[in-house]
């Protein structure tokens, strides 16, 4: 597999960091304060009409961009998700969204302890269900234990609720679900893709972050203040730029704008 392109990324709590170390003490995590500019392989040539821009300028510059992709049908997500999500320790498994848990690959399925796929922009919310196009899209498709798909359903993200049962941290209350906090920059991520990519302009649904819970079939996601939140708390991982790259080379050959820049959320919203 190709290795991801060198980057470089500042966060504006780097300087807090460095003094309180030097003087023995740990700096508080400041989740609120947006990365700084990122630089990648690709802003020379993928992101070349996006760079310098803010914005709807900059929302609509990368509409452009990442529309220009290959799609895939349902059945071919199974296999494409057993590449994507592949465990860096174990290459027979996956990484499973939410909970974290290593699963076979082969466990791929609709039975209890089976893992199946995952929408995380939930496909009632624009009523796109399995359709080649938003139903099939890998940057927001991801492996997930059956109990804990069913778990979420279709319910916006929001901080708050009880844990769920092998959630690895997940929770869950009545209108809302909060991934485990090492994949809810994941999610949030994932999430505004599906944002800038689906603009209303191709047959399907304009899909649009709010501010709201309990959106249901409407073609919003919610909370954007908490998406934002998790997208600067936790920034991406290794596993995330990898997955980025995959689908990128051997499947859609589009990107995620926001695991590359994630500073391009507080850019445009």
């Amino acid at each position: 597999m190709p290795v991801n392109p060198i980057r470089t990324r500042r966060w504006k709590s780097l300087a807090l960091t460095v003094s309180a170390v030097l003087v023995g003490f740990t700096a508080p995590v400041v989740a609120s304060s947006p990365a700084a500019a990122t630089t990648t392989a690709y802003d020379a040539t993928y992101y070349k009409n996006a760079i310098g821009k803010t914005g709807t300028s900059l929302k609509s510059s990368l509409h452009t961009i990442i529309s220009s992709q290959s799609k895939i049908s349902y059945s071919a997500v199974w296999d494409a998700l057993k590449v994507a999500d592949q465990d860096p320790n174990n290459t027979s498994n996956v990484l499973l969204l939410y909970s974290g848990a290593s699963r076979s690959k082969s466990l791929n399925g609709g039975d209890v302890g089976d893992w199946n796929r995952e929408h995380t922009w939930a496909k009632s919310h624009g009523d796109f269900g399995e359709v080649t196009g938003p139903g099939t899209d890998l940057h927001h498709l991801r492996a997930c234990d059956v109990t804990i798909n069913s778990t979420r359903g279709n319910l916006d993200f929001d901080n708050g609720g009880s844990t769920v049962t092998n959630g690895g941290g997940s929770t869950v209350d009545s209108d809302s679900f909060a991934p485990r906090a090492a994949d809810r920059g994941d999610v949030a991520r994932m999430i505004l893709y599906m944002a800038v990519r689906y603009e209303g302009d191709d047959g399907f649904a304009d899909l649009e972050p709010n501010e709201k819970v309990g959106n249901g079939s409407n073609p919003y996601m919610g909370k954007l203040a908490v998406l934002k939140a998790w997208n600067e708390a936790d920034p991406p991982s290794a596993f995330e730029e990898r997955r980025n790259q995959v689908i990128y080379d051997t499947y859609q050959h589009n990107r995620n704008p926001f695991i590359d820049h994630p500073e391009w959320v507080e850019a445009i919203w």
